[in-house]
């Protein structure tokens, strides 16, 4: 049976969100939602995860161009924990690097001003993911 996951892509912002599915190694933008004093919306993030039942998450972790750690590092770590903790489910970080640039590309500034970006590089994580 196919697994439907759902990817993160971080931000002490925004944290955009997609769904994907294993059978097709496909994902979708779902919604980006916006952090309260730098902390998740987890009751929105509880209302996704009860509508997709997800077998698990992929969450960005961001890696700078030379290998090295990037500053948020630590929170997406955190974050991850947090899912596991809260919805003990299986989670998989996953480079991240370029997802935002990429993102912009598909989608042009205009959609970055609106917050769409962060959703377009959820879907591209967990693509890349899938596709590994």
């Amino acid at each position: 049976m196919p697994d439907t996951l759902l990817g993160f892509d971080f931000g002490t912002k925004r944290i955009g969100i997609a769904v994907g599915q294993s059978l097709t190694a496909t994902a979708s933008p779902l919604v980006t939602l916006a952090t309260r004093n730098a902390k998740p919306d987890w009751k929105a993030i509880s209302e996704l995860v009860e509508e997709w039942k997800p077998a698990a998450f992929v969450v960005g972790y961001p890696v700078d161009l030379d290998g090295s750690e990037n500053d948020i590092a630590e929170r997406v770590k955190k974050f991850a924990r947090q899912l596991h903790g809260r919805y003990h489910l299986p989670v998989h970080l996953i480079d991240e690097t370029l997802s935002s640039i990429e993102a912009e590309r598909h989608s042009g500034p205009k959609a970055q001003s609106e917050g769409r970006n962060d959703a377009i590089a959820a879907a591209i994580i967990l693509e890349t993911w899938l596709n590994q």
